[in-house]
């Protein structure tokens, strides 16, 4: 006999609450399999694409695990030393950066920062407490990065788990295809399209978004001497999913350092905003155009939410699914609305 809706509705309910309770639970054990997923999802169009070329599935696999091994230790031996060491002297220069911020305030406002007044006491806490805890961070994250677990996790497991997902990833969509409840297959299969698209405009459009820009910062902001300039390039580019949050970030922390290290020489703290400003022109009218298009549908609201909701409940790991599932809940809250304004609730039983 077949399952009323509201059956269905009730065993599809239930098996949502089991998978975020497993994702609780599990938390940072299945990390790993998140981010081996999530590589293997990012790297199949181009699989696919080496598959129309003539090659075969394996050796298509093969190739793009060369060419990302090469990436990840090119970037080893040049690019993450230098983050390393430009995160650790902007911390511990933190507070003398303070100090000048003090004496210039001090200079242009003597009668508000007099010696003992809160507002100057409460600049050298902050300066202070930036070094002791982004100090204690660092050390924190080095550490627990250099592990011997986690290098084993990150270096071994996830790349295995993602090779292995690449070569069989059309077959598992056809095995869970075989699966789909018959009765809403066409609409599942809509559904599914549709996640598909919006994840791949966001997730591969903006992640490439991301690293053009990052790195655009970080070359254009050492090119014109910026202390600190990679790192900073590296934040804002990182930040740059959530609209202007990266261009606000990285900016006033470059636009600051500027105004420090070039006191007095206009030119070169214009230069520094210029870069963030062609950034910024070149992200909203060529590269986010082009590769993310408009029809992805995820506010900036809706997307903090999200990160702060997955990131509270469930960590890191939360941090990793936050924008996924942000986009295949908008895929189907925009479906759920459709179907409501097709029904009777919305339009009523009396005739027009």
């Amino acid at each position: 006999m077949a399952m009323s809706h509201r059956q269905q509705t009730i065993y599809w309910g239930i098996a949502a609450v089991v998978f975020l309770w497993l994702l609780y639970a599990l938390g940072n054990v299945i990390m790993p399999f998140i981010l081996g997923g999530a590589i293997a999802y990012i790297l199949d169009p181009v699989a696919d694409r080496l598959q129309r070329l003539g090659l075969s599935r394996a050796l298509s696999v093969t190739i793009i695990a060369l060419v990302a091994l090469l990436i990840f230790v090119l970037l080893i031996l040049l690019v993450i030393p230098t983050l390393i060491s430009q995160a650790t002297q902007l911390i511990e220069t933190a507070p003398k950066l303070f100090n000048q911020l003090q004496q210039w305030l001090t200079t242009r406002f003597p009668e508000i920062l007099v010696e003992g007044s809160p507002i100057r006491t409460q600049l050298s806490n902050i300066g202070e407490m930036i070094q002791s805890r982004g100090g204690e961070l660092l050390n924190t994250v080095l550490s627990s990065a250099l592990g011997l677990v986690n290098v084993v996790v990150l270096l071994v497991v996830v790349p295995v788990v993602a090779i292995y997902l690449l070569i069989d990833w059309d077959n598992m969509v056809a095995r869970i295809d075989v699966l789909l409840p018959r009765d809403h297959v066409d609409t599942i299969r809509d559904l599914a399209r549709q996640i598909d698209r919006t994840l791949a405009s966001f997730i591969r459009g903006q992640g490439l978004v991301c690293l053009i820009l990052g790195v655009y910062y970080a070359v254009a902001l050492a090119a014109v001497g910026l202390n600190f300039g990679l790192v900073v390039g590296a934040i804002a580019g990182m930040l740059t999913f959530i609209p202007y949050v990266g261009a606000i970030v990285g900016g006033g922390l470059a636009i600051g350092l500027a105004l420090f290290q070039y006191w007095g020489d206009w030119a070169w703290i214009i230069a520094v905003w210029a870069i963030f400003q062609s950034g910024q022109f070149v992200e909203g009218n060529i590269l986010t155009p082009k590769l993310v298009g408009s029809s992805v549908g995820l506010h900036p609201v809706w997307l903090l939410f999200a990160l702060s909701v997955f990131g509270s409940l469930f960590g890191f790991v939360g941090l990793l699914v936050a924008v996924p599932v942000a986009a295949v809940i908008g895929v189907v809250m925009r479906f759920a609305l459709d179907r409501y304004r097709a029904s009777a609730l919305y339009r009523g039983t009396t005739d027009q």
